[in-house]
């Protein structure tokens, strides 16, 4: 692990040290909480309570001078998501995350970082550690297992909080302010799946690799390669006289995260060797050549494998595969109202078979509620025609945006100010837990700011280290310039 003692701001930097050294993947976060707790016993002037989800509310009174500030809320959640590279010997909830300096970057050996939302984690604890930043009445939450169901902002309730003004750290793009954001649904298609003893004893394992992945709501408009949809293409348009019988599929592993990798393992008789290589060759020609600028490291490998003892009947195959092939992903429309922004997507992010049931499963994010009903009646049309189940949970609300909201308007004068440039006012097509809050808490003036992010949701995640400086002189100075209560 790389050591962050010499980063600046130091008091973030450090706090990002240790949750680093503490694994905290989705569902797994009890032994960061066991140690902000042992933390917060040390810590004289602030406070804590846990709530019955499991989220932390700690609260710090208003520095002297300053307790006729409105009371804001710093908000982050203790999750992270754990991808790592196929070849990385890593287990999220013993192991901690090996940091790297790559020049401007922080980033991680083969795994996920927890930038998202570690940073603005680590910035709040910050805050509260410090005697030298002014603030009127704190109040910091933090929310458990976002990144797999936003489970702590949905069981927030409305006693908890106190304050008027919530900032949300969850943002990864310094320079934009976030005022809005989509909202979303899980769909899972459940296909039976029939099997026959294998008649060829020549197998082989399609693997698709090297795919690029990432946040299935910030980078869905960039065009990346799914390696799900590459399979289902694969299987698809093989030439008939081949006779691929298909044995096992399987790709992804998150449905918020791109899918970077899958395997599909099939048999063929031992004479369409030569015409299988012959269709891969082409095949991988193709793809490749059609993301070569958003996908240059796309790789399709065949390798041979032992034969299975059964294959999926030709029946259960063909429905399979035309389900997988004509299941929607990516962008289904952009914003009308927000220029650049996406409205409405699907991300098709794995695909299991097991005990006789195919599973694939989807995220959908929109920033209109009608327009996430049409793609969950669009699957629920294919799911009719495929003969499969078709459940829809999870969902979450968008968060509207509100081009009168004070804080939002505090922060973007602010950062002219500091930064001699005009911000960017956002709306993210990502799922902020901002929204859920807005039910218990309809009157909280909200606003969401962060460093620069890339690629969250891969092992490629990395953060500049420049960006978090210029996020914390946003942070504090904006602390300062909360103005007093009406």
């Amino acid at each position: 692990m790389a050591s962050l003692q010499h980063l600046s701001p130091q008091p973030l930097w450090h706090w990002f040290e240790q949750i680093c050294s503490i694994p905290h993947p989705s569902k797994h976060e009890q032994q960061l909480i066991e140690h902000i707790k042992a933390w917060v016993e040390t810590q004289p002037k602030v406070t804590l309570k846990q709530d019955a989800t499991g989220n932390l509310i700690l609260s710090k009174p208003a520095t002297p001078g300053m307790e006729d500030r409105k009371g804001v809320v710093l908000q982050a959640h203790l999750d992270m998501v754990p991808q790592k590279n196929n070849d990385k010997d890593h287990d999220f909830v013993t192991d901690p995350i090996e940091t790297l300096i790559d020049g401007e970057w922080l980033t991680a050996n083969g795994t996920t970082l927890g930038a998202d939302n570690g940073i603005g984690m680590a910035s709040a604890l910050a805050v509260l550690q410090s005697d030298d930043i002014e603030h009127g009445p704190l109040e910091v939450l933090l929310t458990v297992d976002e990144e797999a169901g936003m489970t702590g902002a949905f069981g927030l309730q409305s006693d908890s909080l106190n304050g008027e003004i919530l900032i949300n750290t969850d943002s990864e793009q310094e320079g934009e302010i976030y005022m809005g954001c989509a909202g979303g649904i899980d769909a899972s298609l459940r296909l039976p799946v029939s099997y026959q003893a294998a008649e060829s004893q020549t197998a082989f394992q399609l693997t698709v690799k090297g795919l690029k992945g990432g946040h299935s709501g910030c980078d869905i408009h960039l065009g990346r390669g799914n390696a799900n949809k590459l399979l289902g293409r694969f299987l698809f348009a093989a030439p008939a006289e081949l006779q691929l019988a298909l044995a096992a599929i399987q790709g992804g592993s998150l449905r918020n995260a791109i899918p970077r990798e899958g395997q599909a393992q099939f048999t063929i008789a031992s004479d369409k060797v030569d015409a299988l290589n012959a269709y891969v060759a082409e095949f991988t020609a193709i793809v490749t050549k059609e993301l070569s600028v958003a996908e240059p490291n796309l790789t399709i490998e065949l390798n041979g494998i032992d034969a299975p003892a059964e294959v999926m009947q030709s029946a259960s195959q063909q429905t399979l595969v035309n389900t997988l092939h004509a299941c929607p992903n990516g962008v289904v429309r952009m914003s009308d109202a927000i220029e650049g922004v996406v409205e409405t997507s699907l991300n098709l992010g794995v695909v299991t078979v097991a005990e006789g049931t195919a599973t694939i499963l989807c995220l959908i994010r929109s920033l209109d509620d009608s327009s996430r009903n049409n793609v969950e009646t669009t699957l629920a049309a294919l799911a009719q025609l495929a003969g499969a189940e078709v459940s829809f949970t999870g969902a979450y609300p968008g968060w509207k945006p509100d081009n009168s909201s004070p804080v939002m308007a505090l922060v973007r004068d602010l950062y002219q100010e500091l930064f001699q440039r005009e911000p960017d006012i956002m709306v993210i097509h990502a799922g902020l837990e901002c929204g859920l809050f807005k039910k218990p808490y309809p009157e909280m003036d909200m606003v969401s700011i962060g460093p620069t992010i890339k690629f969250p949701h891969s092992p490629d995640e990395k953060v500049h280290i420049e960006s978090v400086a210029q996020y914390w002189q946003l942070l504090t100075q904006l602390l300062k310039a909360i103005p007093a209560k009406d």
